[in-house]
Formats: structure tokens, sequence, C-alpha cells
């Protein structure tokens, strides 16, 4: 068993993480062993899984195993030595970064290095980029350095510089689905069908299988353009898309909410004596509400990308069916409504669809208003016929 087992479709990089390992554990200084590492990869690929596997393996006496308290500890966030930076909200702010700089001077305590796995390198504002980027250019003797981002363009130039990039790929359907199976207990055909639709997105696809109400809520995404029948449907159908996004994110906030709130308010005294909070209690419950406010606001983005990433399948599948290819669609279950859809649109007005889903994540991503995007949006995939403008080109 080895902390690597559960980095699906990726041994291009396990191998070079190995290799690593093995240079760290020697002492000597070779090419394979350096400080600061940058893991990327598509949504789903693995990216920090891998970063907080290669931080187990730094960390254990034997390279990884699994199954020692380090490897365990260390993968479940607890390790001493290893700090695992992950943030709900919308960026990660130079105060975090100033705080997190303090911790990581320190010397390992337990293992032979202190491991620090950013999960989202890509939210540092520009003022904590710059922060992480001294602290990079001057590491300490035994502190290493794991970025995570969905691709290089997305750290300062000056930090990519300074690191060791690793590219994960997406993991096939195939090894998907056989995750689900093996590990979760998946059916075959439950297993088949969240791989296809989750594009290899490991967790992504889990939940899709043994969650009745998330495969319920993407069934009534995947038909809302097959009911875009004037101008009226489409803003009707941006009106549901962006009110399913924000239940499924407001019921997954609720309840951290309330026990973050609990949480903070025992500590802070209250109904330990009778009385109400100590000082400055009432402070640190806002800050923390504006925390959570921002962390919603995430959850609710990430929802509609989500979704709007579940349509473009649905169009990249109309386009399969005008070039005549049907063996290959990711979804099956809608076969006759995509064939019905594919004989409609001119093959260069699914093109445009597809851009204008994707243009549409670009826009949500730059924090444009939900509502209003995907209004626009639907309106682009209700129209059924080709522009003279659009013709043109």
């Amino acid at each position: 068993m080895s902390v690597f087992d559960e980095l699906v479709g990726q041994q291009h990089i396990i191998s070079i993480l190995k290799d690593a390992v093995a240079a760290a554990r020697s002492g000597e200084e070779t090419q394979e062993m350096t400080h600061a590492w940058v893991f990327t990869g598509p949504p789903g690929s693995g990216r920090s899984s891998a970063a907080i596997a290669f931080a187990a393996a730094l960390i254990c006496p034997n390279d990884g195993c699994g199954t020692c308290v380090d490897c365990r500890s260390a993968k479940a966030g607890g390790h001493a030595d290893v700090e695992i930076i992950s943030t709900e909200g919308l960026s990660i702010k130079i105060d975090e970064i100033r705080e997190l700089l303090q911790r990581t001077s320190w010397a390992p305590s337990v293992g032979g290095w202190r491991v620090v796995v950013m999960e989202d390198a890509d939210r540092l504002t520009e003022s904590a980029a710059n922060a992480l980027l001294k602290a990079i250019e001057e590491p300490g003797a035994r502190t290493v350095w794991l970025l995570c981002a969905p691709t290089l363009h997305d750290l300062l130039p000056t930090i990519r510089s300074r690191c060791r990039h690793l590219q994960l790929r997406t993991p096939s359907a195939a090894d998907v689905a056989a995750v689900l199976a093996n590990r979760d207990g998946v059916s075959p055909g439950m297993a088949d069908f969240a791989a296809r639709a989750s594009q290899g997105h490991i967790g992504r696809a889990r939940h899709l299988a043994l969650d009745e109400n998330i495969r319920a809520r993407r069934n009534t995404i995947m038909k809302l353009p097959f009911a875009l029948s004037d101008i009226s449907a489409a803003f009707k159908a941006a009106s549901t898309l962006v009110d399913l996004a924000t239940q499924e994110a407001k019921e997954q906030a609720e309840v951290k909410d309330e026990a973050e709130n609990q949480e903070l308010a025992q500590a802070w005294g209250q109904g330990a004596t009778g009385r109400g909070m100590a000082t400055g209690g009432s402070k640190a419950l806002k800050d923390l509400e504006k925390e959570q406010k921002s962390r919603t606001t995430r959850m609710v983005r990430d929802s509609l990308d989500g979704a709007l990433l579940d349509l473009a399948t649905l169009y990249r599948d109309v386009m399969l069916v005008q070039t005549g290819i049907t063996e290959t669609l990711i979804n099956q279950d809608l076969a006759p409504q995509i064939e019905t859809l594919a004989q409609t649109l001119a093959p260069a007005l699914t093109i445009e669809k597809i851009n204008a889903i994707m243009d549409a994540r670009t826009n949500l991503s730059f924090n444009a208003a939900p509502l209003l995007t995907i209004e626009a949006l639907m309106c682009t995939l209700a129209v059924t016929r080709q522009s003279p403008a659009s013709a043109e080109r």
C-alpha cells in the first residue's frame, strides 16, 4: 500500500514524486528534489490529492506507506509538520499569508520536513502572491512548498519560474468507473454513468453515484435546453438554473455555518457563566459571518460552473451526432432528444453555443452578476437560426 495508490491515471507523475522522496531521504543534493513545486491540472484531476500524498511521503519514515500515523495524520490535515491551506472564500488575502509565513519559519517538530500544501494558489491576491514569492525565493532549509492551481498561468510568472512543475491529466472514464466500483461499491452501470457525466472528475463522480438528489438536480439542468422555445422560456430557464445553484450552495453552507457559529460562540464563553460572550466575541462573529458570506458566494459560482460544464457536454454530444458519431455520447440517457436537437441546429450554431457557455464561465470567474450572465447565455442557447453576420464569419 502507498499514499500514491489513490492517484488515478497519474502514473507519469508518481514515479517523479517517488524519486524526489528517495532523494530527500538520502540527503544528497540532486535534481530530483527541490523546495517548491506546482501541481496543475483540470478540476477533478487530483492535483491537491497528489500534493498531499507527496507531503505525506516526505514526512513518512517509510516513504509514504499509507498506513503509519504520520501518513494518516498528514492526509487528514492533522500532522504538526504538514500545513494544508484550503480557502472556501473567493480569495486568499495577504494577512493569511503573513500568518502562514510565521508558522513556516519554525523547524520541523516531528518529521524531517515542514511541508505547506496550498490547494488554491490561483486565488491568491496580488499582494498575497508577492508576499509568498519572497518566502519561495528565500526558503527555509527544511521547508517545502506545494502549490496547486488549474494552470501555470494562474500564478505569477515570478512564482512559477521558481517552482518545479507537474501537470496532471484528466483520468479516463474507465479509470474513474473502476475506482467507484472497487472503492465505493457502486454498481457497474451507475459507475459508468457517473464517470461519463463527471468528465473524469473523481469527486464529482462519487457524489453523482451516491447522491440521488444530485442526480435529480443534474437531470433538471440537462433538460433546460430542450425547453428553450422562445425568449420567455430562456429567462425562465435562467431563473431555474440560478435557483438550483443557490439552493445547492445554501444547503451546503447552512450546516457548516451553524456549527461554526456555535463553536465560535462557545469559544468566547457564551453560556459558560450564564452571561453573553466575552469582549470581542461579537466582532469575531461578524468577521466569521463575512467569511461565511464569501464562502456561500463562491459555492454558488462553483455550482453554476459545474452546471455550465454539464450543458457543454450536451452540445458536445449534439456536435458528435451531427458528424455521424453516436457511440461515445456522454449523455446517453438523453440520446433521442440530442438527435432531435442535432437535426434542428446547424453545426456552426452548435459550436457558437458551446463557445457561449465557455464565455459565461469566464464571465462568472470575473464576478459577473450570475443571473444576468445566465440570462444572456440562455437567450443565446434559445437561438435556432444562425445570424447572417455569423454565417459570413
